[in-house]
Formats: structure tokens, sequence, C-alpha cells
């Protein structure tokens, strides 16, 4: 179909790893752009190199950043940080309207079958901010599965010795269940339900 284009094989094995696109929607998204040249690859391969040139995770809380200006995070007056894995859950909540605070993206869960280690998840650095921010609650909004569940007990761990209440969602979202993929509903029952969890064993 491609010719044996080397370009265009790379192109499509590329697109496909993103979420939810399959070999045949690359494909078809790829002889998309090749018919439009000038419309859509040449701005998109703009956008994509300024975005990789300046757009950075910020070290302190785990969210973008323009590299030239400052993070959201740098703003002192908050005193909730609500702890997610990804960005995608971030867009969820924030999509919402439940919660209106700050942030810290993890990048992902502690886990035997990986190598993150609490540096990659920024673990440090959410503690540093509990400690440094007269923060009054964080919130852990980690998925229910048994990643999410050793990365929550980890953090409890190691906030126990700090003024500072850790709460977590509560009931509702099932077991396995990954926060991106909640509806609003459940969310809401989740933040609103949430569990002190405060010299607590769960």
């Amino acid at each position: 179909m491609t010719n044996n284009i080397p370009e265009i094989d790379d192109l499509i094995k590329l697109i496909s790893k993103l979420p939810g696109l399959g070999s045949k929607s690359s494909k078809r998204i790829v002889l998309r752009l090749i018919n439009s040249r000038e419309e859509l690859i040449k701005p998109l391969a703009n956008t994509l190199a300024k975005v990789y040139k300046n757009v950075q995770r910020c070290r302190n809380c785990g969210n973008l950043k323009s590299l030239n200006d400052n993070c959201i995070c740098s703003e002192k007056n908050y005193n909730q940080i609500c702890v997610v894995e990804n960005l995608s859950d971030m867009f969820v909540i924030e999509g919402s309207g439940i919660y209106k605070g700050h942030y810290h993206i993890l990048g992902g869960t502690l886990s035997m079958m990986d190598s993150k280690k609490e540096e990659d998840l920024l673990i440090p650095a959410l503690i540093n901010r509990a400690k440094n921010n007269s923060i009054d609650e964080i919130i852990l909004a980690l998925s229910a599965s048994v990643e999410g569940a050793t990365t929550a007990h980890y953090i409890q761990d190691n906030l126990k010795n700090l003024d500072v209440k850790i709460s977590k969602l509560a009931q509702g979202i099932p077991v396995g269940g990954e926060i991106e993929f909640l509806d609003d509903g459940t969310l809401f029952s989740a933040f609103k339900n949430r569990k002190n969890i405060n010299n607590s064993e769960n």
C-alpha cells in the first residue's frame, strides 16, 4: 500500500503507538496527512518541533510548563494538593470541575514489574511541597489497582511525620479502575466522600 517507503512505514508505526489508534487508523491518518502536505504536515511538524523544544515537565510538580515560564506550582496561595498518576488523570478531574486546587503528577506508579523509582515519580518533590507550602491536605487520587495502592501506601508512609491531612478517594472507583476513564458522577462521589487515611491501616 505504501510501496515500502520507509518514511511512511515509520510514521505509521509511530502514530499507532498513540492511545486508541491501531494500524488501520494510523494508515488513514498518514494518508490524510500526505494528501494535505501544506495544510497539515508542515504546520504539524513545526508545532511538534516547538513543543519538543519549549514544553517540559516541571521537576517540582510534574505538570507541563513552558521552558521560560514559571510553573503554576510556584504560587504559594494553595493548601491542597491532589496527587494523580498522569496528566490524563489531571485533565479528567479538571474537566469535571470537581476539584479546584493544585496537582502533583507522579508520572506512573511504583511497581515490582518496572524500574521506576521514587525519584522518577517525583515523590521526594511531593514531600518537599508538603513541608514548604503550608499544605493542609493531600488527596491521593490514584487508580484502584495493586500498583496504585502500593504507591499510595508508600506516599502515606513518607508523610506520616508531617502535620498534614492525607485522604484518598472514596468508594465508587471499581477495583482496577483508572481515573482517566471514570465518569463525572463517579468522580464527584469519590471526591466528596474521600476518606482520611492518617493513622489508618487502609
